[in-house]
């Protein structure tokens, strides 16, 4: 019975397109109405955050809160909800007494979903330690770049990645969706990189400048693989036969992944999102304005910009001698 009212509670809450992400959360606030038998028109967000605190970081049980308040955000602004609402009050009602039994739900339902009921208490990281987040040092990042070799295909094309993600600091799904006419581009007479849509939905050009040598080898790329138009990067069968689909987000992963680089005496392995963050670095170590910076990493904020570079300021916080004492008392 529970499965069947978890099942009809989804399909109430969730609308047909939903995406996964979505759908796989409102899929575990409705079996957790199920098996509380409470009824989706009176849920305790309040009792849900407190469920979800057992196993989640408290991150984690606020993003499923934000989607569950969504969706009844949606639904108490639908028409065809306080249609369904009429359904439910009493046949002998009279329609004034039936008007005030659905106003009276979705008052509740409002009340039921402000986020001030059901808070969540994270701790806001004001400073992260550099270890929490890989940057690669200029030595490192050549490293990275001659070491799958350029001397056969594999070799070209994933050269050709690691170039053109530490020379303009696109994600991993930007570089997978580029075509070959977007590698050239023009910003203000300059020659750029034109992304089609970021996160965000949000289109932008990043200009090469004098980091354009990532060209000459994206082409050397694109030459042996005999790519002319189209995705930029592809897979390819074994007798190196390349595909004609796009490199997913997931294989630009692997291929980062495997070539570990070494940092303080050990193996590390980086991820794209890591030549993200260097390449926020390089560029801010070497003057570029915070500005531009953020306009070509896209993004709507200079905090999260300022997130990518990391703290570069811990000389100007280090405490000077503001007190003294004498650690003579403390011999014999």
């Amino acid at each position: 019975m529970s499965k069947k009212l978890a099942k009809r509670t989804v399909t109430i809450l969730v609308p047909p397109k939903a995406d996964k992400q979505t759908r796989s959360r409102m899929g575990m606030f409705a079996a957790w109405l199920a098996r509380t038998r409470t009824d989706w028109k009176s849920p305790d967000l309040a009792a849900y955050r407190d469920h979800l605190l057992e196993k989640n970081s408290p991150a984690t049980a606020a993003a499923h809160l934000s989607t569950i308040r969504s969706q009844y955000r949606r639904i108490i602004s639908d028409n065809t909800t306080r249609e369904g609402l009429y359904g439910l009050a009493p046949i002998e009602a009279s329609p004034s007494d039936k008007k005030a039994f659905v106003d009276e739900v979705l008052i509740r339902l409002e009340n039921a979903i402000n986020p001030s009921h059901s808070k969540v208490t994270q701790i806001i990281h004001q400073d992260q330690p550099d270890s929490a987040h890989i940057r690669l040092s200029r030595k490192q990042a050549e490293w990275l770049l001659n070491a799958p070799g350029v001397d056969n295909l594999q070799g070209k094309r994933d050269t050709a990645i690691i170039a053109l993600l530490l020379c303009t600091g696109i994600r991993e799904a930007e570089l997978c969706a580029l075509d070959v006419e977007d590698l050239r581009q023009e910003l203000g007479g300059e020659l750029a990189l034109h992304v089609r849509q970021g996160k965000g939905c949000k289109e932008r050009l990043v200009p090469y400048g004098d980091l354009d040598w990532c060209l000459v080898v994206v082409d050397a790329w694109l030459k042996l693989a005999g790519i002319s138009d189209g995705a930029v990067f592809r897979g390819y069968h074994e007798g190196f036969k390349v595909q004609r689909g796009r490199l997913s987000v997931r294989a630009v992963e692997y291929i980062i992944r495997s070539y570990p680089i070494c940092s303080n005496g050990q193996k590390v392995t980086a991820a794209p999102h890591d030549l993200r963050r260097t390449y926020a670095r390089r560029l801010f170590e070497a003057g570029t304005p915070m500005l531009a910076i953020q306009q070509n990493l896209g993004h709507a904020s200079s905090k999260t910009t300022q997130g990518y570079i990391g703290s570069l300021d811990a000389s100007t916080r280090r405490p000077g001698m503001i007190y003294s004492f004498d650690l003579s008392k403390l011999e014999g």
